[in-house]
């Protein structure tokens, strides 16, 4: 018998592994199912590695702790806490805003308990979900009315839908953006069953440009807010407030897909300008439609607001039920919308503390990093992200880490049991303070010091 069936044959059985007391610990946590599983899953990799030749070790401690890790690997859920440490506040890969404490909380109050979702509670009737933020929604941004649904993309769907179905919708060619995973805007008429009338060129559209296009079967000009890229030099976009007038001159609706909306002033952050929901509520138009989970802060949502008969028609469409949000989007919505109304906005969002967060304090906290862990520290830049102020930067302070193979510390990074993920420049990994937690440091610089 040579060496390879000698190790072949001392693997332990199935049954000899269930015997063992930190394995009847693991079935009394899990299900004995899931504990055999695990076991042979285990032995069959040890009876692989040894008939490849591969280094495994095979006695009883090291594969009681393999069943251990395995069963603690295939239990784990897919969807898992992270570290941004990459920079990018709205991180689309990272699930976009962190939501405030006080979401947080309404979001498990409205989990753990009955609510009256759809109940009213002056008349002991059947009430509307639809009608939940329509309040604060008023309130914030001037409009008559508002109604949520499920993302941006279906709220523009829902709009051509509902009010420009086998119509044609009007369009400067220098609008026909692509979203995130190569969504397009003619796409989404074209499913919407509205008619594409493009005008203007790429780079220049003038009001008159739309209304040269209008015939009898138009129903709408619409305006994309290019929140995903820039055009500079020679362009030019007809003012939203001439599109709302001659949309009134010609019976027609008006419409703006703000795409990332913001409540706020970026420009008082250093930032690029980006239009405000307000302002396009006051340039006339009849309904504009943007995101709950960028630069607003909250959960995911698509929120449409505008003149009261537009949105009853939106409420009344059939779409308009598939495309209904939950009551931990709305307990999360509405709650991050309070902040606004309260003027806390910038002490509460996660994504207006970073974007406000002063370089100071950035670099203290990375001076406390390096300290710990080693590195140096580096002037950088953090972005908005998520479709938002393309091109927008906020200065801030990196803990660099010099590495011969800074690919596997990040790879190390992503398997810590908080992962981490970090970004590589000139042969560096990088990590950014703005967009890491207060609460996240210990997990952060344990990952670290495992990785390196």
């Amino acid at each position: 018998m040579n060496d390879k069936e000698a190790r072949l044959r001392r693997l332990p059985s199935v049954d000899s592994l269930l015997g063992q007391t930190p394995i009847q610990e693991l079935i009394d946590s899990h299900s004995r199912e899931l504990v055999i599983d695990s076991i042979r899953q285990t032995i069959d990799s040890a009876r692989q590695a040894i008939v490849d030749s591969r280094p495994v070790e095979t006695d009883l401690r090291a594969l009681l702790s393999r069943v251990e890790q395995h069963l603690r690997e295939s239990t784990r859920p897919s969807l898992r806490p992270v570290i941004n440490a990459t920079g990018v506040i709205i991180h689309t890969n990272l699930g976009r805003a962190v939501l405030s404490v006080a979401a947080r909380e309404a979001m498990l109050a409205a989990a753990s308990s009955y609510n009256n979702l759809e109940f009213d509670l002056g008349t002991g009737k059947r009430g509307s979900r639809l009608s939940h933020a329509g309040q604060l929604l008023r309130a914030l941004t001037g409009a008559e009315d508002a109604v949520v649904v499920n993302n941006n993309a279906s709220a523009l769907v829902l709009i051509l839908s509902a009010l420009a179905q086998d119509r044609e919708v009007v369009i400067s060619r220098g609008q026909l953006v692509e979203i995130g995973g190569g969504f397009r805007i003619p796409d989404i008429m074209r499913e919407s069953g509205a008619h594409l009338v493009e005008v203007g060129t790429t780079n220049r559209t003038r009001t008159a440009d739309f209304a040269a296009a209008l015939s009898e079967r138009a129903a709408m000009l619409l305006r994309v807010h290019a929140s995903n890229f820039k055009q500079v030099g020679f362009v030019e976009q007809p003012p939203l407030s001439e599109l709302a007038a001659l949309a009134r001159e010609r019976g027609l609706l008006a419409v703006d897909d703000l795409g990332s909306g913001t409540l706020l002033d970026t420009a008082s952050f250093g930032l690029e300008r980006e239009p405000t929901i307000q302002e396009s509520v006051a340039a006339g138009v009849d309904l504009v439609c943007f995101s709950g989970d960028k630069l607003l802060g909250g959960p995911q949502a698509g929120i449409i607001v505008g003149r009261s008969g537009a949105i009853e028609a939106l409420k009344r469409h059939p779409l308009a039920r598939a495309l209904r949000v939950d009551k931990l989007t709305y307990a999360a919505l509405i709650a991050t919308l309070q902040h606004y109304r309260r003027g806390e906005a910038l002490k509460c969002i996660p994504v207006w503390q970073m974007i406000s967060r002063p370089l100071d304090d950035i670099r203290a906290r990375a001076s406390f990093w390096a300290e710990a862990v080693g590195g140096v520290i580096i002037e950088g830049e953090s972005t908005v992200g998520g479709g938002s102020l393309p091109g927008a930067t906020l200065p801030t302070a990196l803990l660099a880490v010099d590495c011969d193979a800074p690919d596997l510390i990040t790879a190390r990074l992503r398997q810590a049991e908080t992962p981490v993920i970090a970004r590589i420049a000139d042969g560096r990994v990088l990590l950014d303070p703005r967009t890491v937690l207060p609460a996240q440091d210990e997990a952060l610089l344990q990952a670290l010091q495992d990785a390196i």
